[in-house]
């Protein structure tokens, strides 16, 4: 708020398809070619012309190339991107200070001084894209009064008035409070998910929701969605002082002027601002990448990111700060090596409200793991180590695909695809690689088979399985899978089960070659 008591209005600046755009500018191409940038073997983001001959977000890179012959294609980058974002930022600070970068090719600032300079939020906007498009780059410009809404106010192209972030979300489809990956979780998508099954379509559905149900029934990300869809503040600002000692700067000597020698003493100036926030029980949403340069110039960036910053995350953003300002334009380059560094964070949140992961703290987790996995791979070889990738199938073995660890997890089927007699959700907590034989008996004793049309013989009663046998109290299906019927030498007509046993006990059987066998268990 202001000291008038009015929202504190916020401008965002954000560039379509940015990584695409820089991954043309670093390859020299001109604005017409059609451009896709690929990670995990897929399209993470396309130019105009890319989605004009039917390339999307999402596509396999072969039917991404079989949809546009001429499309050019670019691995994922985040440090070009960053890099080549650098101009553009500096355009933008040199017409407005203040500036923070969400991600390359999305900056915030607030709205109040940029506003008051040039006499209204309409002539603010314009002179930015204009400022923008003197670096030979396009953007759209959105305010609001909550941060969250002008990020989505810019993809719209929209100028908020005073006091109508709500009705402006309100319509919008409920997939856009996880569109902006630099303001949301990585588990944003299986809410989004979640509320769509439970027909919440709109913003303005999820809005009208009582706080307390969300937070008696979702986790902790639902909460801070319901926030942004209704408007509140996300991290409200807070008035007690950050606590002392958590900048750290380094000399350099010699000055810093190659992108390796920088990022190497900015991973080891990370590690050591880490330190000193896990000392003082805290961790850093909003970081100050500083440098002076030996004729005395000073550089700054500041990073803003939706989750805090891991000592990775803080290392990554100033090789990608460095890297813009040691090898950006001409014109934002300094003239001189950098002789002082320094990480200052502008925001911090209480170490004690993160979820702490299993291996240690926030964002540790996954790394240790890793390692501890490459190192049995180095000791017992590359396929020692495989990892599941979730695969097209019908059946829950089928829809595994392992591969080794470090390799890209492309599944040997599309998981998307229509897979006619797929057993339906829920999948078995255990799936088992050898089906023991079991039998299946009706109410007389009889065995219980699958007919040609694919129903039961009977009502099954008892499932035997070696020296036990268990009452069967429910049973659903059968579900009927004829695989390679046109083939003889490969045809495969199978069925599937689900049977509940007594003590709670529930199992997926399999009815191949006239004989029942055990697929899955239930827990």
């Amino acid at each position: 708020m202001s000291e008038s008591g009015c929202p504190a209005r916020v401008v965002a600046l954000w560039c379509p398809d940015w990584p695409a755009i820089a991954a043309a500018a670093a390859a020299d191409l001109p604005p017409t070619a059609p451009v896709a940038v690929i990670s995990a073997n897929r399209v993470a983001a396309c130019s105009a012309p890319a989605r004009a001959a039917g390339v999307r977000r999402g596509l396999r890179r072969r039917e991404a190339q079989a949809r546009c012959p001429d499309l050019y294609v670019a691995q994922d980058d985040p440090g070009r991107d960053a890099r080549l974002f650098e101009p553009v930022v500096a355009a933008i600070d040199a017409a407005a200070p203040g500036v923070e970068v969400l991600r390359p090719g999305l900056v915030v600032l607030a709205a109040r001084g940029v506003v008051r300079w040039f006499g209204s939020e309409e002539a603010a906007a314009e002179r930015l894209v204009d400022e923008v498009a003197a670096t030979g780059v396009e953007c759209q410009v959105g305010i609001a009064d909550e941060l969250f809404t002008a990020v989505l106010a810019a993809r719209h192209a929209r100028l908020v008035p005073p006091g109508e972030d709500e009705e402006f979300l309100a319509p919008l489809n409920i997939s856009e409070i996880c569109v902006e990956p630099s303001l949301t979780a990585p588990d944003r998508v299986d809410l989004v998910d979640l509320l769509k099954r439970l027909g919440l379509r709109t913003i303005g559905a999820f809005a009208a929701l009582s706080p307390t149900d969300v937070a008696s029934r979702f986790g902790a990300d639902a909460v801070a969605a319901h926030r942004s869809a209704r408007a509140r503040p996300q991290r409200p600002p807070s008035g007690r002082a950050l606590p002392p000692d958590l900048v750290v700067e380094r000399p350099c000597d010699p000055p810093l002027e190659r992108v390796d020698s920088a990022a190497f003493a900015g991973r080891a100036l990370a590690a050591l601002l880490h330190t000193r926030l896990a000392a003082a029980g805290v961790a850093c949403t909003r970081l100050l990448v500083a440098a002076r340069t030996g004729n005395g110039e000073e550089l700054a960036r500041t990073w803003r990111c939706a989750e805090p910053l891991t000592p990775d995350g803080t290392a990554d953003r100033v090789r990608w700060q460095l890297d813009g300002w040691l090898t950006g334009h001409s014109a934002t380059r300094p003239t001189a090596g950098i002789v002082l560094l320094r990480l200052e964070p502008v925001e911090v949140v209480a170490a004690g409200a993160l979820q702490l992961g299993l291996w240690g703290g926030v964002g540790d987790e996954d790394e240790r793991a890793r390692r501890a996995l490459v190192r049995v791979q180095g000791l017992l070889g590359g396929e020692a180590v495989l990892v599941g990738v979730l695969s097209g199938g019908r059946g829950p073995l089928e829809r595994v695909t392992l591969v080794p660890l470090g390799e890209e997890r492309v599944p040997a089927t599309d998981p998307s695809a229509p897979w006619p007699g797929r057993l339906p959700p829920p999948a078995p907590a255990v799936v088992l690689t050898t089906l023991p034989p079991i039998a299946l008996e009706d109410a007389s004793g009889t065995p219980v088979t699958v007919t040609e049309r694919g129903l039961l013989s009977g009502d099954p009663t008892r499932l035997s399985w070696g020296s036990r046998s268990w009452r069967v109290h429910a049973w659903a299906g059968p579900w009927p899978v004829d695989e390679y019927w046109w083939d003889p030498a490969a045809a495969r007509a199978a069925a599937r089960l689900q049977v509940r046993l007594e003590e709670s006990r529930a199992l997926l059987v399999i009815h191949v070659d006239d004989r029942w066998h055990v697929e899955g268990v239930y827990e």
